[in-house]
């Protein structure tokens, strides 16, 4: 019964994950509320099924990699929500809710590990990763483009060359006004975002079917490709709900391109991407 509760548990800190954003980022009144409730209402199923597991258990330590996450999930949420009663910073759900819901949501899937019902089906979802990361990353880099050309346009602005004339910025007179890189910039990093998050759930399900198991989370490209979301969600929230624009927003997107570069170069290492189901 306890993994009723987790699955469930799991469905609400999804709800929660989804209104998290749209409160911290637009500071919107009514998404506050909505991710409150929601997160409250998982980390309560939570704390029923982690009770109900210990105790059918007849111990009260978790044993084995799914228990621990589950557990480790449940006091990630708890912090939150203590920290948020105190101190009203519902900011930090942005990476705490998404952090539980992580963590608890292959433990959800059942004490043993995920299993396809065929090989085509396996490779549909496998497909599904990889389309998804790969959007992810493709309005990453159009986000950075967008950012770069956006400090070219403006140092042509302040050389102030009118358009025709002469000059060495004569080529980039086809360049939008600043306004328009600024919100595509902004566009294609929100279109990104959700793309890389799926990515990752998917990810999270098909690795169940290899060895590695719910030991996932170790692997080097793993750690790095949530490293990856957390960049996604530190340019969001910088530009979105700091308000960081212009010049200081393509210097960020700059770091996140050094960080995207890493990841690649950290698959190499992963062990992953080397097998196939079993």
């Amino acid at each position: 019964m306890y993994l009723l509760w987790l699955r469930v548990a799991a469905i609400l800190y999804a709800g929660g994950c989804v209104a998290v954003f749209p409160a911290v980022l637009y500071n919107s009144i009514p998404w506050r509320k909505t991710c409150v409730h929601l997160g409250g209402l998982a980390f309560f199923f939570h704390f029923v099924s982690v009770v109900e597991m210990l105790v059918l258990a007849h111990r009260w330590m978790p044993v084995g990699v799914r228990e621990i996450e589950s557990l480790l999930g449940f006091l990630v949420a708890g912090l939150f929500f203590l920290v948020w009663w105190i101190y009203d910073a519902i900011s930090l759900g942005i990476f705490a809710l998404p952090a539980t819901f992580f963590l608890v949501f292959i433990p959800a899937l059942g004490s043993t590990n995920y299993r396809f019902p065929s090989q085509r089906v396996w490779m549909s979802w496998l497909v599904a990763h990889i389309i998804a990361l790969l959007l992810a990353y493709a309005a990453l880099g159009f986000s950075l483009l967008a950012s770069v050309l956006y400090l070219v346009q403006e140092r042509r602005i302040k050389s102030k060359i009118k358009p025709g004339k002469s000059s060495r910025f004569a080529p980039l007179d086809w360049l939008p006004p600043l306004d328009t890189l600024e919100r595509l910039a902004l566009a294609t990093l929100e279109f990104g975002f959700p793309c890389m998050t799926v990515g990752l759930l998917i990810g999270s399900v098909l690795v169940q079917q290899t060895s590695l198991g719910a030991s996932y989370f170790l692997d080097p490209n793993i750690l790095a490709s949530f490293a990856m979301w957390i960049v996604y969600v530190t340019l969001l929230l910088l530009r979105r709900g700091v308000g960081i624009r212009g010049r200081k927003a393509a210097y960020v997107s700059g770091a996140a391109l050094v960080a995207m570069m890493a990841v690649w170069a950290v698959n190499f290492f992963s062990q992953v991407h080397r097998f196939g189901p079993q």
